[in-house]
């Protein structure tokens, strides 16, 4: 059998930093699947569907900053192996989201949110405290995020403008991925958190959007 490899923390940490660069830096990460958008055909959009299209994208990119500082988080200070291994691959397969959000955002002409490296430094924190805690709550967190996320992706899905087949085609197979993590998080053994803490999740999440949709 092979043995497992052991990483200080001082390794982990040089992972994690050049995880939160990839993440940050526009067109540094690369995507495992091609986007869904490339099988949509173009649809012109007035000025003002393109601004709300690419301000709804912008917010999903950001949710997917989060995602991965989230994880990254979590992975660093879980306890058990198959956790952290959990939580370093749910990472890798957000990679695609964040990649796909971020060309559908070029293709309208627009820009990823400036606020990005401070939300990814707070999900970060948020991640590697509930990591400390335990895993049952590190992937209960995870589990409630996803819901979050699905949320806002069918909420995104019926305010695009109706022609913008591209970005509903990221979109949903976003909302498939995210609901598969959530599922997998509480098969896992997470928590499910009581409606008191999802309500202040939700209170975060609309501060992150509303922040995110112009800046």
């Amino acid at each position: 059998m092979t043995a497992r490899r052991q990483f200080s923390l001082f390794d982990k940490l040089i992972t994690n930093a050049d995880q939160a660069l990839r993440t940050l830096v526009p067109g540094a990460a690369t995507a495992e699947r091609a986007s869904p958008a490339q099988s949509r055909e173009y649809s012109e959009l007035s000025e003002q569907e393109r601004q709300h299209a690419a301000g709804l994208m912008r917010i999903n990119h950001t949710g997917e900053v989060c995602a991965q500082a989230l994880y990254q988080g979590q992975a660093l200070t879980a306890k058990l192996p198959e956790v952290r291994d959990a939580m370093e691959e749910a990472a890798d397969e957000e990679i695609d989201h964040l990649v796909w959000c971020e060309e559908r955002i070029r293709d309208l002409g627009s820009h990823t949110s400036r606020l990005n490296p401070a939300f990814y430094a707070l999900s970060f924190g948020i991640g590697a405290i509930a990591g400390k805690i335990s895993d049952k709550v590190s992937l209960g967190f995870v589990a409630a995020t996803e819901e979050q996320v699905c949320s806002h992706l069918s909420k995104h899905m019926t305010s695009l403008p109706k022609q913008d087949e591209k970005s509903k085609a990221v979109l949903l197979q976003m909302l498939e991925d995210e609901a598969k993590h959530a599922t997998s998080a509480i098969e896992a053994g997470g928590a499910r958190f009581p409606l008191p803490v999802k309500l202040g999740m939700t209170a975060l999440s609309k501060i992150m959007t509303k922040a995110t949709y112009r800046i």
